[in-house]
């Protein structure tokens, strides 16, 4: 196996950091260690759709959640919430990609309502997407903007697992890191993309597809830490 990649790793916040609330709670309940059996994690696949790509300036729509526990989908907890954008802001372009509307926003939740459930459902869960930086940056930015601080999150990024468990030549394939070419190497069968909930479901069917197959790369029970968990917060 390559070394692992490198991620920051700040020192975590104590729950004292946070004001009163959901950011609190999230840290006062943190996830297990890098020593821990990924059979004894929990994780919370998580997708979201945006307006755009950038979380400084472009904005939530919808996020889809399920949990991961004991190495299994928990369908029963699968969760997806549609969002309404502040003010004057639609959707764009990017309803091309993820098909929600104008109109079918107008009567959502606003993403006040939504970040404290998600925030609730992260509480002692490794969070877990593909390309997962866009999902921790789209989450830090509503945290800060809603409580003025970023959540302390422990995460675990299917496409750089993916990228470490191919072969070397076939790495700069063009598009062979995005989810559905992902899915194929390991014969998972294929769902339509941009939809929060699906991809979320996907991710978290990937991340157990990989796990096996590094737990038999590595000839033993695969551990937290060898999955380079990026801690933020």
């Amino acid at each position: 196996m390559r070394a692992r990649l490198r991620f920051r790793r700040p020192r975590r916040r104590e729950p004292e950091h946070y004001p009163p609330g959901p950011l609190r709670e999230l840290a006062a309940a943190p996830p297990a260690g890098d020593h821990t059996p990924v059979a004894a994690v929990a994780f919370l696949a998580l997708d979201v759709e945006t307006t755009g790509l950038d979380p400084r300036t472009d904005h939530l729509l919808s996020v889809g959640w399920v949990p991961v526990v004991g190495r299994e989908v928990v369908l029963a907890e699968a969760c997806e919430i549609t969002i309404r954008p502040p003010g004057e802001v639609d959707v764009g372009p990017s309803a091309t990609f993820h098909r929600l509307t104008d109109d079918q926003l107008a009567e959502a939740a606003p993403l006040s309502e939504v970040l404290p459930r998600l925030l609730a459902a992260l509480r002692g869960r490794v969070l877990l997407a593909h390309h997962a930086p866009l999902e921790l940056g789209f989450l830090a930015e509503a945290s800060l903007a809603a409580y003025g601080a970023r959540p302390t999150v422990t995460a675990v990024d299917t496409l750089a697992l993916q990228q470490r468990l191919l072969p070397d030549h076939d790495r700069e394939v063009d598009g062979v890191l995005r989810l559905d070419a992902a899915r194929r190497a390991y014969g998972l069968p294929r769902y339509t993309a941009h939809h929060a909930l699906t991809d979320a479901l996907a991710a978290g069917e990937l991340f157990l597809a990989q796990v096996a197959e590094l737990e038999r790369r590595l000839g033993r029970e695969v551990r937290l830490g060898d999955l380079s968990p990026a801690h933020s917060g």
